[in-house]
This record gives structure tokens, sequence and C-alpha cells, in this order.
């Protein structure tokens, strides 16, 4: 009923911006800090009256988001110019033709000092369907009085906080059935060397990867962490939210966070704000480097605007290194920029910021397949929940369901 709803109801009154000249509709999830809205006076202003940006708000989650989106364009609705795309959208739409490909000059400008980790996510088949706007990665959070050094691996901190007071040595992660229970699964693969999906932007060959002695390992952190003392008796339920709540409450020595848990975490926390660290995300093996999850937001410029032209000069706009600037400082939107980061203002905003860079520069994108997901909810399916795992069995019923959600022949 929410879904019907979302889909058949105008949309939240739209924010306007700029002034004079045509309308660019910029459809794109709610930022609550306004910095979109600045962002997209300041380039309507910029334009000086060739056009003017108006935010058409999208629901609040990203699922809702994409059906309505995907509902207009299968519509060839003409009404959307630019979109605020989740990274993992960028196949299905570029395979649909959905969006309009970045060339020539215009994508070497959105491409050029733009981290690997985000580039990767705006490209398929070896071509660029989207500019880099914001991104996001997830750091190890931790409480210093509790742990002086922070573990390099998952089964170092396992040990450590299996070692800590109950009560106080929980690690919070997501470990709820949804796509960020999918992220952190393939964020381990990454880690020890798989993939979920090897070709993944070649429908005609994309098949599971998955090998067995990796994916076994990966497999096995999910499962000694549910088991272990350290796991939230919630864990199987536990999302982004209640991750930060665990943490803001002190039960958490440890969490697996985005960049909000910080400024989260000093508002509604103080005390344990003040015990607050921060580290590289674990590895699965020792000595190999993490692979962390990869997040944010890419500009799609639709394949049926009106108005293409000014919307690819839109969104190079609101790409630019300031209003990413803007989105990092108002909003804690961390930049897809390399040299964003660099900004004074930046980094008071993010201490952590140099950190947050090469750990965006060293992510692992989601597999770039126009099935995407269904290959998510296949992980979701057949891993969930945390503590019924078996990493031996799953493997193969993994590869599986992967190869059928490839196939489209899942029904999930």
């Amino acid at each position: 009923m929410l879904l019907a709803a979302a889909l058949t109801a105008p949309l939240l009154a739209a924010c306007g911006a700029g002034s004079g000249g045509t309308t660019v509709r910029w459809f794109v999830g709610q930022e609550e800090s306004g910095a979109y809205e600045q962002a997209a006076r300041a380039c309507g202003d910029a334009s000086r009256g060739r056009y003017s940006i108006r935010l058409e708000p999208l629901p609040t989650t990203a699922d809702l988001q994409r059906a309505l989106l995907v509902r207009r364009l299968a519509a060839r609705d003409p009404g959307i110019d630019l979109m605020g795309m989740d990274v993992i959208w960028t196949a299905e739409f570029a395979a649909a033709r959905w969006i309009r490909p970045w060339e020539g000059t215009r994508a070497a400008e959105v491409s050029r000092e733009v981290l690997v980790g985000p580039l990767a996510t705006a490209r398929y088949q070896d071509r660029l369907w989207a500019a880099p706007f914001t991104s996001n990665t997830q750091l190890l959070w931790y409480r210093r009085s509790l742990v002086p050094r922070p573990p390099t691996t998952w089964d170092a901190m396992i040990d450590l906080a299996e070692a800590l007071p109950e009560g106080r040595n929980n690690i919070a992660v997501q470990g709820g059935r949804f796509e960020g229970y999918a992220t952190w699964v393939q964020a381990l693969l990454a880690s020890t060397g798989t993939v979920l999906v090897r070709d993944a932007d070649r429908p005609d060959r994309a098949a599971p990867g998955l090998a067995d002695g990796p994916t076994e390992r990966a497999l096995s952190v999910v499962r000694r962490l549910a088991d272990s003392a350290a796991a939230d008796p919630a864990l199987a339920v536990t999302t982004e939210q209640t991750t930060g709540e665990q943490f803001e409450a002190g039960t958490a020595a440890f969490a697996l966070a985005y960049p909000p848990i910080y400024p989260g975490t000093r508002r509604e926390a103080p005390d344990v704000f003040a015990d607050t660290a921060w580290a590289r995300y674990p590895a699965v093996v020792a000595g190999r480097p993490a692979r962390p999850p990869l997040g944010g937001v890419n500009l799609g410029v639709s394949a049926y605007s009106r108005h293409p032209e000014l919307a690819f000069d839109a969104a190079t706009c609101l790409r630019s290194a300031a209003n990413q600037k803007l989105a990092a400082t108002a909003g804690g939107l961390p930049p897809t920029l390399s040299a964003v980061y660099d900004a004074r203002e930046v980094r008071r905003q993010f201490p952590f910021g140099d950190l947050l860079r090469a750990e965006l520069a060293d992510a692992a994108p989601r597999p770039a397949t126009p099935a995407y997901r269904d290959v998510s909810l296949a992980v979701q399916q057949v891993l969930h929940p945390p503590a019924g795992l078996d990493p031996a069995v799953a493997v193969p019923r993994l590869r599986r369901a992967v190869a059928a959600a490839l196939a489209s022949e899942s029904l999930l």
C-alpha cells in the first residue's frame, strides 16, 4: 500500500532553485541539511538565465526511490531530466537505455580527479553513464577506553570483543535481511580475493564467481560473529540505524558504519563521542588489504528528457568541487573528488578524511550487472540469518541462486 501511494500520489512539494530559463527537474533522495537545494540554486544562478534546477524529492528509502523512477522511466516519462541514482543502479539503468552516456569532453571533465572506487560505480561496459556526486564507505569505529589499539582483522576484533565486559562488548554491524547485509557479505568476499559475479557487465557471459576457499573464508566471518559473545542478540534484524543506536548506547565496543555515526554520536551521546576513535575497515585475511563497502549517489541524465544538454550542464555544475564541499560540510556526504578532502572546512567535518579517502580508493563496488537487484536478493535469501549460516553448505547454494538471478530465473 505504501509503495502504491508513493507511485501514484503527487511528489512532495518541489523545491525551486535559481530563476529564469528552462527548468531542469532533478529527482533525488531527500537531503535534510539543504545542501542539495543550495547547490541547485547556485548552479541555476551560475547559468545566467539558461536554466534553473527544480528539486523533485524522492521517497526516503532506496527501494521506493528506485521503484518510482523505474515506473516513470519505463513509461518514457519526459518529465524527468536529471536523477540522483544509487550507485547500484548504473548497470540496470544503462542496460535499459533509461539514461544517456557521458561522452567526449563532458565525460573527461566529470571523471577528472575522481577517486577510483566512486568512478567505477558510474561505468558500465567501458562507458561512463553517470557523474559521480557523493560517495560513502564504512570505517571501524571503536571505544578507545576499551580498545587501546584497533584490530586489523575480523578474527582479531572478535577475539578482543569476547574478552571485554558483557554489556559493552558488542560488534555492531548490519545483519538484517536487507541490502546492507548483502553489502557486508560482498565486502567480505572482495576482501578474500573473490567476487560475487564475474564478467558482471557482460550479461551474455556473466556468471557466479565465488571461489570455494575464499568464499568459505568470507562467510565464516559472518558465522563466527553470529556465534560469538560479541554478537548483538538482535543481529539478524540490525540496520544502519540500529548500528548507530548500539554504539551511542555504549553497548558496542566496535561498530562498522558509515560516517554519519560520528555526528550522530556527538549529538546523542557526548560521553561515548569523547571516547570514540576510528580505524580502517578490518581485513578478513591478515596481510591482505580489506575492500570496504562502497555507496553514494551518481547523477544520471534521463534518456527521455526534453532538455538533455541543459541536464548535462546542470549535472556537471552540481558535482563541482564547490558543491561537493557544500554537501560534505552541510550534509556530511563524503566527496568523490580527491582534492575536496584537503579543504579546511571538510577536514573539520571529517577529521578522519584522509582515511576515508584512502578507503574510497580501495573500496569494492558491488557487481555492475543489470540483474543486481535479484543477485542481492539471492544473497539475502541464501545466507540469512547469520546464525544459521553453514559456510560449506552455503557456497554451492549461493552459486546456484546467483546463477538463477543472472539468468532472470529467480523468484525471490
